[in-house]
């Protein structure tokens, strides 16, 4: 694909179906070089594993950026509020203030969530059913997780309304081209707001302190200065918008795969017993994280090229869960596969914390969907709502009958 370049990742048809360029670009040229964008773009499995766990690479400004740019930049509140996040962050400071977070997503403390996650599926359905129709994202794929993150961060009853009604994650925030003048300008509008709401929470938190995962990081901001006050607010707004923004394509994404293979859907529906398996299936399948991006923090070698300190790699995650030499038949949705994990939390050191939290909030609400709404039909199932982001893919309404 000699003509390939990154403005045509945002082409109607691709934002539709990526997967026909990834397939081009896996088959063509898996390691493709692009010197004059400073950058290397991987989109075979074993290539993209290893760069994601690559110590040479990491997060870093690219080589042409100047300190005057980067000043510039920083006068943005969602560019800076973002380089504050241990999702841009190297060692030592990622090891620092993920080790605060890890805890609270553990296999044991999502475990002790499964009762609760079940409670608020059948809750939401029960408000909803009576319905018959209505859009699946605001009724229950969006809400689901926000209010299970509301719940670990300990955010009071009466301000979820706000969150439950919208999202704050910034999907072109993280995009690697650069944003729009108006999208920039919404993305300092959303991240200010975060950042007043979390830091008056916080500041409630150290007066009044109570058995959550925000006071729990309030007093790390204190002890043998863990956190500062900006990386605690900006640290607590990623996970507020990570942790429910991945369930939310997730859940979509599953249920838009599942009603194009009818087939795959009346097998798990007459065995529910393959779930587990068939969410890892919908995360090789239609990742809700399409890419993850690293630098060369040295010169290095990266997939048989030289590449100087400062190039961008990017890692095509779900490129890399269709490569056919892990995957049999890569292009078929199978809920029975069981070959190598998908790349879609990523790896290495910044394998997403989220991961056991999203399988289970998806296995949990997707099973009660199927459960309490056996008529439901898709009605968009031609032409999805999508996202116009490349990063993060994701249906903004899902449209249906039940």
């Amino acid at each position: 694909m000699s003509d390939f370049s990154l403005e045509s990742f945002f082409s109607p048809e691709i934002i539709a179906n990526p997967y026909p360029m990834y397939n081009g670009l896996r088959e063509s040229n898996p390691a493709l070089y692009l010197p004059d964008n400073h950058m290397l773009i991987l989109s075979e499995y074993e290539q993209a594993q290893a760069a994601l766990r690559d110590k040479n690479l990491g997060h870093s400004d690219g080589p042409d950026i100047t300190p005057e740019e980067i000043e510039e930049m920083m006068k943005n509140p969602s560019v800076a509020g973002l380089r504050r996040t241990m999702l841009l962050m190297n060692p030592p400071d990622h090891t620092r203030i993920r080790s605060l977070f890890v805890k609270a997503f553990d296999a044991r403390s999502v475990k002790v969530m499964e009762e609760r996650i079940h409670t608020l599926s059948h809750e939401l359905i029960d408000d909803f059913a009576g319905q018959g129709e209505g859009d699946l994202v605001a009724l229950f794929n969006h809400p689901l997780p926000v209010i299970v993150i509301c719940d670990m961060l300990g955010i009071p009853e009466t301000d979820r309304a706000q969150f439950i009604a919208g999202t704050r994650i910034q999907g072109r925030l993280i995009d690697p081209t650069p944003m729009t003048e108006a999208e920039l300008a919404e993305a300092n509008r959303n991240s200010s707001e975060s950042f007043d709401y979390f830091d008056a929470l916080c500041e409630e938190r150290r007066a009044r302190p109570q058995d959550d995962l925000l006071t729990a990081l309030v007093q790390s901001e204190t002890e043998h200065g863990k956190l500062t006050k900006e990386e605690l607010i900006s640290n607590i707004s990623l996970l507020f918008a990570a942790g429910h923004e991945t369930t939310v394509n997730l859940l979509g994404n599953a249920l838009l795969a599942l009603y194009r293979n009818p087939d795959q859907l009346a097998l798990l529906k007459s065995k529910p017993e393959l779930m587990v398996s068939a969410v890892e299936e919908f995360l090789r399948y239609d990742s809700s994280v399409q890419l993850s991006a690293r630098n060369a923090l040295v010169d290095t070698e990266v997939a048989g090229y030289e590449v100087p300190k400062g190039t961008q790699i990017l890692t095509l995650l779900a490129a890399a869960n269709r490569d056919p030499k892990v995957f049999a038949d890569p292009d078929r949705l199978d809920i029975t596969r069981d070959e190598a994990r998908p790349l879609s939390f990523g790896g290495g050191i910044h394998l997403c914390l989220g991961a056991q939290l999203a399988r289970l909030e998806t296995k949990i609400g997707l099973g009660a969907l199927l459960e309490r709404l056996p008529d439901l039909q898709l009605q968009e199932i031609d032409n999805p709502d999508w996202k116009q982001t490349i990063t993060l893919r994701g249906q903004k309404s899902i449209p249906a009958i039940w």
